[in-house]
């Protein structure tokens, strides 16, 4: 029988040395704060321009398929809650070998773009205040979030928390003054109405095939949610925590999502070079001060949060395959407070490499990371 075939092994006992020190506030906003990212800051205009404003409803397909995948998800892991999550029931459902792809694919991936946003949230820090080398920047960034993913799953946790509470606050802030400029509320500001939906082009300027190419930018923005089923073997109650998180976050991401782009779609015509930074386009339609700044910092923010929540993933990850022997058995080695820490530093490695090739290739490491 093909090893692809063979059924794999029930997950190891030793998976319960983790503990269960999140609470289920904080799973739900790790949830929130992952797929809410910089590039929902910074780089939804990229799907605007690609659709217009048709691109609500790539963002309304791309959220379904997330809420019917989450949820699928959200059951497989109340009945059997492992940091392993999706690796250990591709292994459990097809066999070993496709569970350790699954999980080993995963890695490699979070570890380059753990690297990449901390070299991207250095950048973006740097535009703010130039005095802070990009390098050093990134090194302090590793070397905190290293720290406190070694400090414990609990402060892990709270971190996650509220650097997710700060995003969420952003997204709602910038909804409501979106609302107050279109319905006219704000001094010495006009409205723009509705007009931007149906001019230029009208909803559908580039047709179907504008929505789906769209899509393709707009599927990535809800990357990151699968990081509750990875979490809910730490978290006090798995079971009902992790229906109740992903009933939460699949629909407040989408309405968090389509509320935003709703009103950048209004303020800022599709057709317009603005929307390279729409959320400070419309803070500076609406004549807020400091937009640009503003939604520089929360950007940096929401990369450093994702870098956190990746690290996290990536070192649970990297314990699972060494608990199922599919990575070395060092690596699931946890110390006294149940943290594997030798996961955790095998998984800021290649973010520690990056931040050097930084140093010696000023703006280069960057663009390699992203493509």
């Amino acid at each position: 029988m093909p090893a692809s075939q063979t059924p794999a092994p029930a997950t190891p006992p030793a998976d319960t040395r983790l503990g269960h020190a999140l609470k289920p506030r904080q799973l739900i906003m790790m949830g929130l704060g992952s797929a809410i990212g910089a590039g929902l800051f910074l780089g939804s205009g990229v799907g605007v321009q690609a659709a217009g404003p048709a691109v609500l409803l790539s963002y309304l397909v791309a959220g379904a398929l997330v809420i019917i995948v989450m949820n699928a998800l959200g059951e497989m892991a109340a009945a059997k809650p492992t940091s392993g999550a999706f690796s250990v029931y591709a292994a459990d459902a097809m066999g070993a070998t496709a569970g350790a792809t699954v999980g080993w694919l995963w890695w490699v991936q979070l570890v380059i773009v753990i690297a990449a946003e901390a070299v991207g949230a250095a950048g973006l820090l740097a535009t703010v205040w130039p005095a802070i080398p990009v390098p050093m920047a990134a090194l302090a960034f590793m070397l905190f979030f290293t720290a406190i993913n070694l400090l414990g799953v609990k402060n892990f946790g709270e971190f996650e928390f509220w650097f997710a509470i700060l995003k969420v606050a952003a997204i709602v802030g910038f909804i409501l003054i979106g609302v107050a400029l279109l319905m006219g509320w704000l001094p010495d500001v006009a409205s723009p109405g509705l007009r931007n939906f149906t001019e230029h082009g009208g909803f559908m300027p580039k047709g179907l095939a504008g929505i789906g190419a769209a899509l393709l930018v707009v599927i990535f923005a809800f990357g990151g949610t699968e990081i509750v089923a990875v979490a809910a073997a730490e978290t006090e109650d798995p079971e009902r925590s992790i229906a109740r998180a992903i009933r939460t976050v699949a629909w407040r991401i989408l309405v968090f999502y389509i509320g935003s782009l709703s009103v950048i779609i209004a303020v800022v015509p599709w057709t317009s070079e603005a929307l390279r930074s729409p959320f400070a386009a419309v803070l500076e339609a609406a004549k807020i001060p400091g937009a640009a700044t503003a939604i520089t910092l929360i950007a940096v923010i929401a990369l450093l949060s994702a870098l956190n929540a990746n690290l996290y993933g990536a070192s649970r990850m990297m314990y699972s395959l060494a608990q199922r022997r599919e990575a070395p058995a060092v690596l699931g080695w946890t110390d006294p407070r149940q943290v594997p820490i030798i996961a955790v530093l095998a998984s800021v490695l290649f973010g520690f490499a990056a931040t050097v090739m930084e140093l010696v290739f000023p703006d280069k490491v960057l663009p390699v990371l992203l493509n």
